[in-house]
């Protein structure tokens, strides 16, 4: 629901997509009748290529899709090519690695395209990650790491992803014997970030732009000479931002108007419940 709650305010007239761990298809759909004019749909493993051919037929849509295994080096898995829009959602606190995910996946971005990021978390100011050792988050398996907002933000901030907007659930609110409430208020949260061409530290970190001087892993792992070569996207953010910006300091002449992860899920009404365009449940049995 979250991640499309965020499609739902970007303009895909024209635009490039990619649909990370897209299982059915469900936000390829969505990019592909919102007008985008090219949708590559990739996962791991091809679990879902059937249910993915009769969600094409029955939507009456089609979109391109491509098994790549673990999902790092993704710059260079897809060859290079740019998209307007990246969606990384559900996949972060599957992996080994969310940085290495994230880092690989940089050089794949226009510059200035969207990408939303959405993942489970834990509501903490500071950067830090929590193992879900004993199923403590979730029971479910391939459950690794939750990023604290903290950290998210800090991360996204590092390999100059703009967070611009976000929403958020607690997982006190979903039902499911799949999730455990933990310490740290466990909740999923989806930020709309904007590609920029510098990182953005606060002001008091002096660790951050020296990276790009003499950091080894931070020139080597996201492909920054692709991302600087790509085109600058034209996509857009409308509609009225999920994230109430005049409580996070950002002005109304910022641009990017960067938000901070933290403040707005602590400051923010978490989304509960939605209506039908929200979110949506495809069951052919009904139509059988």
């Amino acid at each position: 629901m979250l991640p499309r709650i965020l499609l739902r305010n970007c303009d895909l007239a024209g635009a490039a997509c990619l649909d990370m761990g897209c299982m059915e298809g469900l936000m390829s759909v969505l990019m592909t009748r919102g007008g985008a004019s090219r949708v590559l749909a990739i996962d791991g493993i091809d679990h879902c290529v059937e249910k993915l051919a009769a969600v094409q037929q029955y939507y009456d849509v089609a979109f391109d899709y491509r098994t790549v295994g673990p999902m790092y080096s993704l710059t260079d898995k897809l060859g290079g090519e740019g998209f307007d829009l990246i969606n990384c959602s559900g996949l972060l606190y599957h992996v080994f690695s969310p940085l290495m995910v994230l880092a690989g996946l940089r050089g794949a971005l226009k510059r200035n395209g969207l990408m939303i990021v959405a993942t489970n978390v834990t509501l903490d100011p500071e950067p830090r990650a929590a193992f879900n050792a004993k199923g403590r988050f979730q029971h479910e398996a391939s459950t690794y790491w939750y990023l604290s907002t903290g950290l998210l933000d800090y991360l996204l901030r590092y390999l100059r992803l703009a967070p611009i907007d976000c929403v958020h659930q607690a997982h006190e609110s979903i039902v499911s014997p799949d999730w455990r409430i933990g310490a740290g208020d466990p909740c999923y949260v989806a930020v709309l970030c904007r590609a920029v061409d510098e990182m953005l530290p606060t002001t008091d970190d002096a660790w951050m732009p020296s990276e790009v001087e003499s950091g080894w892993e931070y020139g080597w792992v996201p492909d920054w000479g692709r991302a600087d070569a790509q085109p600058a996207s034209r996509i857009r953010a409308t509609g009225a931002p999920c994230a109430a910006r005049d409580d996070l300091g950002a002005t109304a002449d910022q641009v990017p108007p960067v938000i901070d992860v933290t403040q707005a899920v602590e400051r923010g009404t978490p989304h509960l419940s939605g209506p039908p365009s929200d979110s949506h449940t495809l069951r052919l049995d009904d139509f059988c």
